[in-house]
């Protein structure tokens, strides 16, 4: 029983994590429940082998996590906040960011992601052509 429960417990953990940064992959079922019981036979693990709760919580972290360090998604939504917000509605920021997800793949696609990549001095041409395109995009086809 208490192995069910930390199985649904890193899959609640990483399902809030993909709700806000990575909504492309917040319907996909197999992956959270995979990467949940991943990270709680880690944490198990880990804690058979001796280790304190707290660094059986890290390590689970780390799996659950793994990969998920850098958001797309929070980049375009900062790109709208930041360049876009006067043009829109604070409630209408999100649905917008969620819009040009698709819009921005090619230009994300010009780039090696890494979960450190908004720590490179490539995030600022990412920026800055993340900018531009929503621009065009605004441009060409309005705000509806």
């Amino acid at each position: 029983m208490a192995s069910e429960n930390k199985i649904s417990y890193y899959s609640l953990r990483l399902k809030e994590l993909l709700n806000s940064s990575f909504p492309e992959l917040s319907g996909d079922k197999k992956f959270i429940e995979q990467r949940g019981q991943l990270a709680a036979k880690v944490y198990n693990d880990a804690f058979m082998a001796g280790n304190t709760i707290e660094q059986c919580n890290e390590i689970a972290q780390y799996v659950l996590f793994e990969g998920l360090h850098f958001s797309k998604f929070d980049t375009i939504y900062r790109v709208i906040c930041n360049e876009f917000d006067t043009i829109m509605a604070d409630e209408e920021l999100r649905p917008f960011a969620l819009k040009m997800m698709p819009v921005s793949i090619p230009v994300f696609e010009q780039y090696r992601i890494t979960d450190d990549f908004a720590d490179s001095q490539e995030f600022e041409l990412l920026y800055t052509e993340l900018t531009g395109t929503i621009q065009i995009w605004i441009e060409d086809n309005g705000l509806q």
